[in-house]
């Protein structure tokens, strides 16, 4: 009723206005009505949504820097719920070592934003390793969450296909491991190759007595081995165990299976492997490899490795690992949560490996092993004129096969490992050493450069020197018994390798401010830095400026505390042979695949030519014959009717333990076409003078070169004959 009443009100009251505005004039105005309130003005409040897009690169960012922890920070808490730490990273790290991935980059192609959820458009690009780049379009959802923006991850966000559970399958094809041969001036024999091989081993409780002695002397033709050394390998093995002797290839098993097979004690194990030659032919230039180490298998699976395959640990097995490892081939399949195959993403064919045909002359570098017995120390033998390094010597060595052959114990590989003589430690290229009386040689240049002194300057080699005020110097003829050497030029110094003419070099150039004069020309020779070389070198240290004469005049006979490697040696002393151009050493001829055009070929590499005069090099090079050739040369006595033309320097450096290091140090120049001219370096830790120790090896390693193996250069001081070491004389 109310209602009713109220609408027929309303109607009136309407009525009863429009006849009022039809009565005209007379009726008055109707009054101006004042509202007494108004509404109320609209409050709008207005909050800043974050940058979407912002948001999103800072994500991507982090996924560039593989930041997974930080990545996951920025997830939904939805997402979190769904996806934990652990699963999100292992989602990643497994797409990254699927599709070999070495990097990836972004594109935000659009963006979609609401108040609570927005969209990123994107695409995504992965460099890979064997695949090259693999590009995808997809989208990021985002949720706003406490004033910030936050990641709906799913897997699709990394390839739209992972997406519903699916994931990627990758199908590695690895090539056969590539060869590593010695020069071509030794037929390319190979010091490694993948081969049949069989390993020979002894079990001493099972040799006849009666016939052993034949049986050690197969052994030894077999092997190319003294008896002594065959002996050795099972001397100490229990009578039930057996101990190896070493590993021959099937070809050579073969040949010598008939004369094997008479011998109970003698048992053979056949394997296929990567395998080194001869018991390993220079290991330390060719390294060895291993299996992939467990904290190094997602860095070689995001290469393309299966993590099962054999790599370089060392030498130039692994450095030359991308030309050797070949390329892998790989088939980058999706797959449904079932297993099943949906789309191939990526196929590429697998590339052969290539070779590499080291410099090494392998029968010499194996006369040149021979040659140590059980002396400590090292040699190289580099072309004078190219930098090419023909042998490389570091004793002990040791038989890179005990890593990989299956038949070696744990203890055979301790054997080298453990070992305190550290056989595995290249003393040729990381063994540092005061270098003695072979630095006299930069001393020399540099006395002479500063034109302080001329080649026959003159000076009175006594037997004491006593010029530096508290201290003593003593000549190296007064613990050999032998009188002062007397008035001598300064060739006749080097000569005599006179101590005192060297301290008094040093002492006045010091006095005359030439102060950094021999350390100058030392680096300037190569000293104190790395040479450049393939396999891994210590660079030694050369003190640039010393602060007390007292240094400085040790400096000048190689002494103080200066260090170089024989390395650095035979590549100043090449310098000085060939005229002043210091090369740097090298281990490769070249690369390739056999028969076809090389991917790399050795062309010489100058450092530089040395900062000398070409008088000063021929006054050293006139010094280091007569160190050899004159009847007062230190050498002399080792080269009386030596056929060939050669230059030297002996040395002797004082060790804080033990007896003195024995250097020697030279050049031939025969000039001959066919045998490229050599530079040497020698030492021999602990063993006394350079000229009765080191210098008898320098004339092997000449004497074997110039006649193809047929001159041994005579008897080492340690063997009984050339290549057998003279059994001690029991006390």
């Amino acid at each position: 009723m109310m209602k009713s009443f109220n609408k027929m009100l309303f109607v009136f009251l309407i009525a009863a206005t429009m006849l009022s505005a039809c009565n005209g004039s007379n009726t008055e105005p109707a009054p101006t009505l004042t509202p007494t309130t108004g509404l109320p003005e609209p409050v709008i409040n207005v909050e800043s949504v974050p940058d979407v897009e912002q948001a999103a690169k800072a994500y991507f960012d982090l996924w560039k820097a593989e930041d997974y922890a930080a990545m996951y920070d920025r997830l939904s808490q939805l997402t979190k719920d769904a996806v934990s730490l652990e699963d999100f990273e292992k989602s990643h790290r497994n797409t990254a070592i699927k599709l070999t991935m070495q990097g990836m980059d972004y594109t935000i192609l659009s963006k979609m934003v609401n108040p609570t959820s927005a969209q990123i458009g994107y695409e995504i690009r992965y460099s890979t390793a064997l695949m090259n780049e693999i590009s995808r379009n997809t989208i990021m959802n985002l949720r706003l969450e406490d004033g910030a923006w936050h990641v709906q991850w799913e897997a699709g966000m990394m390839l739209p296909e992972l997406a519903g559970g699916n994931y990627l399958e990758l199908v590695i094809e690895v090539p056969a491991r590539g060869n590593i041969y010695s020069s071509d001036a030794s037929d390319n024999y190979p010091l490694v190759s993948f081969e049949d091989a069989v390993t020979v081993m002894v079990t001493p409780g099972q040799i006849n007595p009666d016939s052993e002695g034949q049986m050690v002397s197969l052994l030894a033709e077999m092997f190319d081995r003294s008896e002594v050394s065959i002996y050795a390998e099972y001397e100490n093995t229990a009578d039930y165990q057996y101990a190896v002797i070493g590993d021959v290839t099937l070809a050579t098993a073969n040949q010598y299976y008939d004369r094997l097979s008479r011998y109970d004690a003698i048992s053979l194990s056949d394997f296929r492997s990567r395998f080194y030659h001869d018991g390993g032919i220079a290991p330390h230039v060719t390294g060895f490899v291993l299996t992939v180490p467990a904290e190094e298998l997602e860095k070689y699976q995001r290469l393309g490795y299966t993590g099962e395959e054999k790599i370089g640990a060392s030498g130039l097995e692994a450095w030359g690992e991308q030309y050797l490892a070949g390329t892998h081939g790989a088939d980058l399949y999706v797959k449904d949560p079932q297993g099943q195959v949906l789309t191939k993403i990526a196929s590429v064919p697998a590339q052969p490996a290539q070779s590499i045909y080291s410099t090494i002359n392998s029968a010499y570098q194996y006369r040149l092993q021979q040659s140590f017995g059980d002396m400590v120390g090292a040699i190289v033998v580099m072309e004078r004129d190219t930098g090419k390094v023909i042998a490389m010597v570091s004793s002990p060595g040791y038989d890179p096969n005990v890593f990989i052959a299956p038949y070696y114990t744990s203890y055979s590989i301790a054997e080298i490992t453990q070992n305190p003589l550290n056989p595995m430690y290249n003393r040729a290229s990381q063994g540092v050493y005061p270098p003695g009386s072979v630095f006299k040689v930069i001393t020399m240049a540099a006395a002479l450069e500063t034109g302080v002194y001329q080649p026959d300057s003159s000076y009175y080699c006594d037997s004491y020197w006593r010029e530096l005020e508290g201290w003593v110097g003593e000549d190296w003829t007064v613990s050999r018994g032998f009188g002062a050497s007397g008035q001598l030029t300064l060739q006749e110094g080097l000569m005599r390798s006179c101590n005192p003419w060297f301290w008094h070099i040093a002492y006045s150039l010091w006095n005359e401010g030439y102060r950094t004069s021999i350390p100058d020309l030392a680096i300037d020779f190569g000293l104190g830095k790395p040479t450049g070389i393939e396999i891994p070198e210590f660079a030694g240290s050369i003190n640039p400026t010393p602060t007390e004469i007292s240094e400085y005049v040790q400096m000048a006979i190689g002494q103080s505390t200066m260090q170089v490697s024989p390395l650095q040696v035979a590549a100043f002393i090449a310098a000085v042979g060939n005229g002043g151009t210091l090369y740097q050493p090298t281990l490769i001829e070249r690369i390739g695949l056999t028969g076809q055009e090389p991917v790399y070929s050795f062309e010489p590499i100058v450092v530089h030519d040395l900062n000398v005069q070409p008088t000063t090099l021929e006054a050293i090079q006139e010094a280091m014959v007569m160190v050899v050739a004159n009847s007062s040369g230190t050498a002399q006595f080792q080269f009386r009717n030596y056929p060939y033309n050669i230059a030297g320097k002996t040395g002797t450096a004082e060790n804080p333990i033990g007896k003195s290091h024995a250097w020697f140090a030279g050049y031939t120049f025969e000039n001959d076409p066919d045998y490229p001219d050599i530079a040497i370096a020698v030492i021999l830790e602990n063993a006394g003078e350079g000229s009765e120790m080191a210098a008898p090896l320098f004339r092997r390693a000449v004497s074997l070169y110039f006649s193809d193996g047929q001159n041994s250069g005579g008897t080492m001081p340690w063997e009984e004959s050339p290549y057998v070491p003279a059994v001690p004389e029991e006390d």
